[in-house]
């Protein structure tokens, strides 16, 4: 049986409920154009052409973090390359109204759905309840999010004539042709709980904040940068115990920063770890760390890059990510990279995309599909099935 494609949808004048992943970068309060937005944008402008009415939800950062905003800026953004009409609400009187008034060839785009409890209990809520009797079809175009088992993802087709969309299928179609073991995972991010999971028998590449917590897992004091971590990174104690155990199985296959770019009086300056303790943040990985990972890259039959190597929003810190981009770009290697944020570092390196294997907008799904876990999302789509 398996998932099946929207490609085989009849839509026409019919009201097509699609879970998008809009979730973007968020700086002093407003959200940046990204490539989730960019690409969620096609299937919304596919599903207006052929006629559908379109219910477009979605989420934007999680509750109680600095990034957790209304959808209304990311309206705003998806307008200038699909007209659509953002709604303050998501299964009230408000939504109501506007969904059932929906013509053929519209679309609308409902609040944060991360905003209901309800989005984040497995039941069915009173959010799927209705929005499920007020729509026709369920299209999961939400790769990205597809490891959560959140009522948005699978809550829906358990009621209703559901679908995968096209970039969903893409990112599968990209996965299923490629076998990623005993390669080199080159793992950064915020999320170490995400990055355990591929320390195995593979050699790794740190970077982002999972290099410096590596480094305090193993027993190296950062100072500023340590505290930082504590105050940002859930759960931080409970999480250093268990890296702590996975990187004394691993030995020498994790490879950490042996240097770090901070910022002293506006300029950047390399410090190399046996300097710290220091007041200083270490916004990416220096150059002595680059030169080391690039020998790494050089050598392996196939890579998987997971987030940015730094605070790339600044562009003397995009660095570190930008020239391992370049090197696994000239690589012999089949490269699979993930994670929104790196999508939008690569743009912003300028480096050509045709130099990599697959490029994807997922980070903690990707991870959990490589890590060989079955994810929610796909499961409610019948993906598993045989």
């Amino acid at each position: 049986m398996g998932m099946k494609s929207l490609e085989y949808a009849s839509v026409k004048d019919r009201i097509v409920l699609l879970r998008s992943d809009f979730n973007s970068g968020v700086v002093d309060g407003k959200v940046l154009i990204s490539e989730r937005i960019k690409e969620g944008s096609q299937t919304i402008k596919l599903l207006k052409k052929k006629g559908a009415k379109v219910v477009v939800i979605a989420h934007q950062g999680r509750p109680g973090s600095k990034d957790f905003t209304s959808l209304k800026q990311h309206a705003n953004l998806i307008n200038k390359l699909v007209k659509i009409k953002f709604v303050p609400d998501i299964f009230g009187k408000v939504a109501e109204n506007e969904i059932k008034n929906l013509k053929s060839g519209q679309a609308i785009l409902l609040e944060n759905v991360r905003t209901l409890k309800s989005e984040f209990r497995r039941r069915k809520s009173k959010f799927v309840k209705r929005l499920s009797s007020w729509c026709d079809i369920y299209v999961n175009d939400a790769f990205s999010v597809s490891h959560r088992g959140q009522a948005s993802i699978v809550g829906f087709p358990k009621y209703m004539e559901s679908y995968a969309g096209p970039l969903l299928e893409k990112e599968v179609e990209a996965l299923k042709k490629r076998s990623l073991k005993n390669r080199l995972y080159i793992l950064s991010g915020a999320k170490p709980d995400d990055n355990i999971l591929l320390i195995k028998k593979n050699k790794v590449l740190t970077g982002g904040l999972f290099g410096p917590m590596c480094l305090v897992a193993l027993g190296k004091k950062l100072g500023e940068e340590e505290k930082y971590m504590e105050q940002n990174i859930k759960n931080y104690h409970k999480t250093l115990k268990k890296l702590r155990k996975k990187l004394r199985k691993a030995g020498n296959l994790v490879k950490n920063p042996v240097d770090f770019a901070v910022r002293i009086k506006g300029k950047v300056k390399n410090i190399n770890v046996k300097d710290f303790p220091l007041e200083y943040h270490a916004y990416d990985v220096g150059e002595k760390t680059i030169k080391n990972y690039i020998e790494e890259i050089k050598k392996a039959d196939s890579i998987y890059m997971k987030g940015p190597l730094g605070y790339y929003f600044e562009r003397p810190f995009l660095r570190g990510t930008t020239e391992i981009l370049k090197a696994i770009s000239k690589s012999k290697a089949y490269s699979l990279l993930g994670g929104g944020d790196l999508s939008e570092a690569i743009e912003m390196s300028k480096i050509s995309k045709k130099g990599f294997g697959h490029i994807s907008l997922s980070g903690g799904a990707l991870l959990d599909y490589v890590a060989g876990k079955k994810l929610p999302g796909l499961k409610a789509l019948g993906f598993y099935r045989k």
